[in-house]
């Protein structure tokens, strides 16, 4: 028997509208549809960030601490931080990361030590707040970091999302769409979207005991 001998399938931006349109019982004829259906796609990665921890998206990135100051703004594609250590001497140690509330009451926040916490302030440019306040300007912080699905742009373009989250995709999309041009369908078309996520989902997981997620954990 042959086969193709391939595993490169994906779906480029105006393919995946295609095939939702066709979920929803609708032809795809004008490009208002074609920007209402990618503005629909760039809502949804939206709403992906919001629905817990995806792999892909994680990355490791690096700053270097400087004498006397505690706040860093960092990239503002960061979702959130899922770890964080600080190297010093070819070491990496552990960063705890605190809550809002407990730097706020820390009373000593310009004790100048080696960093042991850190608090992320998730402004539209978001803010890393180390405590103590570094003592020296030769310290590596290295966290991993969440960042955002890129956006859609070009319908040639294909989306940042991995083979695995190519069904929940179009499934999620179809049910956007269905939202404005297709509300007849809406009940289907969630309940097949929503469980083609968790399947993804429970799938875009380390194998280990426990998964962590954002502020919170699910054994």
């Amino acid at each position: 028997m042959a086969t193709s001998g391939t595993t490169a399938f994906d779906l480029s931006i105006d393919e995946l509208i295609e095939e939702a349109f066709e979920r929803c019982g609708l032809e795809l004829r004008t490009g208002y549809d074609l920007d209402s259906a990618r503005r629909s796609l760039n809502i949804m990665m939206a709403d992906w960030a919001n629905r817990g921890l995806n792999q892909w998206t994680i990355v490791e990135r690096t700053f270097t601490t400087t004498k006397g100051t505690s706040s860093y703004n960092l990239d503002t594609d960061l979702i959130d931080i899922t770890e964080a250590v600080i190297t010093r001497d070819s070491t990496d140690i552990q960063l705890e990361k605190i809550s809002r509330s407990d730097y706020l009451f820390t009373p000593t926040k310009t004790q100048q030590a080696r960093p042991t916490q850190f608090f992320l302030d998730r402004q539209t440019t978001p803010v890393i707040k180390l405590f103590p306040t570094p003592e020296n300007s030769t310290d590596v912080i290295k966290y991993n970091a969440l960042t955002r699905i890129q956006d859609a742009g070009d319908y040639t373009n294909n989306m940042e999302v991995v083979f695995r989250f190519i069904p929940c995709l179009v499934s999620g999309l179809a049910y956007y769409i269905a939202m404005k041009r297709a509300p007849e369908k809406i009940a289907l078309l969630k309940q097949v979207y929503d469980e083609e996520f968790d399947r993804a989902a429970f799938e875009d997981i380390d194998s280990v005991s426990s998964r962590f997620l954002p502020g919170r954990t699910v054994i």
